[in-house]
């Protein structure tokens, strides 16, 4: 007899995947968060926004890439989902919008109830460093189109921004000082350089490396800094005119970003040393400098375009929680453009 069992989606293992998970998506909960007793649906109190006199909601969307399979290489879950929510809150605090709720969706070929609850249970991780809750999401079993072991995960996240305090080229000045907030390591993109690094070289995620002091699998599993909150808290004490994500296209084409035409940010490459992760990757793959220039963070994850007066506040602050921080340039008469010198 022909069933959905038999083409391969197993309903109550999605049940089971459900309850499993519950526990932990209730770590995110905020108290605008309001129940849905069908739970087709999540629903957030939006009369907290009636202190705001224009309230700009921001969203975003986003992926965790080829980092996935390094997740299911390992057989390691639970903190994938930190990586994904870091992609979308962080791309929303660059407006200078507060992360308020988030979505996220997970595709595989064989819903196994422990995983899915792994995965889920780190985007709730995820959301709780980063102040906003995970109110709803979906998992659906593709037998046929992908491989039972094989995943997938996207998110969406919503902030909101008072119009007035809304960040972006606009605010930026020339004098202005571009501050480094320095990246855990590779965060999440540029992994299909990586794989591909790892391939070519013969190396395996099992094998221990002197420079990371841990092994290659650990390193590249290390989950992406969340910094919505740091970014907010640096907000309410400091002048800050720009924020730039630091994700896909490297350091200086996202700060190019959160420039106007007229400005450009001349960095210092001498400011920092990259993490260990970077040389050994261009090492072992013979990447030059600039094709790792347009891949990776190199250790920075995130900037901050301040006022000049605002500087040392502004690393002050960062260093009591616990962000490393570093006067990484300066804005300058250009064409819209970051380059180093």
């Amino acid at each position: 007899m022909t069933s959905y069992a038999a083409a391969g989606v197993d309903i109550e293992a999605g049940d089971r995947a459900v309850a499993l998970m519950k526990s932990r998506v209730a770590m995110s909960r905020r108290p605008e968060v309001v129940d849905d007793a069908s739970g087709f649906a999540g629903l957030f109190d939006v009369s907290a926004l009636l202190r705001y006199r224009r309230p700009l909601l921001a969203t975003s969307t986003d992926g965790v890439g080829t980092k996935v399979m390094i997740a299911q290489a390992l057989g390691k879950h639970d903190t994938i989902g930190i990586d994904l929510v870091g992609m979308v809150v962080d791309d929303l605090v660059v407006c200078g919008a507060e992360p308020l709720f988030m979505t996220d969706y997970i595709a595989t070929g064989k819903v196994v109830p422990e995983r899915v609850a792994d995965i889920v249970g780190g985007v709730a991780e995820g959301c709780r460093l980063a102040g906003c809750a995970l109110i709803g999401g979906e998992t659906a079993e593709h037998p046929g189109a992908m491989a039972p072991d094989e995943y997938d995960l996207a998110g969406a996240g919503t902030g909101v921004v008072e119009a007035d305090d809304l960040l972006g080229p606009d605010r930026v000045r020339q004098g202005d000082v571009v501050l480094a907030l320095a990246s855990s390591g590779i965060h999440s993109n540029g992994y299909s350089l990586v794989r591909h690094v790892i391939r070519t070289a013969g190396m395996s995620l099992g094998q221990e490396v002197a420079e990371l002091g841990r092994t290659l699998g650990e390193e590249l599993l290390e989950p992406t800094r969340i910094y919505s909150l740091d970014c907010l808290a640096l907000l309410r004490a400091a002048e800050v005119h720009a924020y730039a994500h630091i994700t896909g296209g490297g350091l200086a084409g996202n700060l190019a970003r959160s420039l106007p035409g007229h400005l450009d940010a001349v960095l210092d490459r001498s400011s920092w040393e990259p993490p260990a992760i970077f040389g050994v990757l261009a090492e072992a793959g013979r990447v030059p400098r600039e094709e790792m220039d347009l891949t990776f963070n190199l250790g920075v994850g995130m900037c901050a375009i301040v006022a000049p007066d605002a500087v040392d506040g502004a690393l002050a602050l960062l260093s009591e929680r616990a962000v490393p921080a570093w006067v990484l340039g300066e804005i300058t008469e250009g064409t819209g453009q970051a380059s180093y010198r």
